[in-house]
């Protein structure tokens, strides 16, 4: 399939090649916005859908979470971090040799496979470390995070309240809390990793967070 080469593509396409990373729809929309103020996150999600639909850049469906794109698309892995949830390339080389990529397994034509690792990147590891006599809430285990507010509290314990992922509006109507003021917590909270975003514009609380409400 081939695909017009317009100007709005052209630039999404550098953008993404540029920050050598799988960025998701959003993130890159933040990018592209720099140059051309007035594209929308709808057209850029559209346009990544139709340069992943021609080959241009690999679409990655990462355990549920929001669709990244990869400017990459020599075949290779990925790996991503439980807990910042970035995700990098990994290439196997011959490790792959007794998984088919193609013929027939069970029936089943094969067209691909892929192979998806988890762990802790070495920044996180970093993180996670804590220094000889820095003992964090009594553990000593690095897991504290920072205090929450009331209105924090609140907002995790909506979250934790919804069966499956919620718009803010949802958590405001909850809370009783104003809408404005709720999408700031959602964000600090992200940043703590006690909210997570597993479908674009909806978020739900993540274990982390369940543990904070709790203690």
């Amino acid at each position: 399939m081939s695909v017009r080469r317009t100007s709005q593509r052209e630039i999404i396409l550098q953008e993404l090649q540029k920050s050598r990373q799988h960025l998701t729809a959003d993130q890159l929309f933040r990018v592209v916005r720099k140059k051309m103020p007035r594209i929308s996150l709808a057209t850029v999600y559209r346009n990544l859908e139709l340069l992943s639909e021609t080959g241009l850049i690999a679409k990655l469906e990462v355990s549920g979470r929001q669709r990244r794109f990869d400017s990459e698309v020599v075949g290779h892995d990925h790996v991503t971090c439980v807990q910042c949830h970035r995700v990098e390339n990994v290439f196997l080389e011959g490790m792959k040799e007794d998984c088919p990529s193609h013929g027939v397994v069970d029936g089943y034509t094969i067209k691909g496979r892929r192979l998806e690792f988890f762990g802790l990147c070495p920044r996180c590891q970093k993180k996670n470390k804590v220094p000889k006599g820095d003992a964090t809430m009594g553990c000593g285990c690095g897991c504290a995070k920072k205090m929450l507010t009331d209105e924090q509290k609140m907002v995790l314990q909506a979250m934790a309240d919804f069966h499956g992922p919620c718009v803010a509006k949802d958590i405001a109507a909850a809370t009783g809390l104003e809408a404005k003021l709720v999408t700031g917590k959602i964000a600090d909270l992200k940043k703590q990793g006690f909210v997570d975003s597993p479908v674009r514009c909806k978020y739900g609380i993540t274990a982390d967070g369940r543990t904070a409400i709790k203690g």
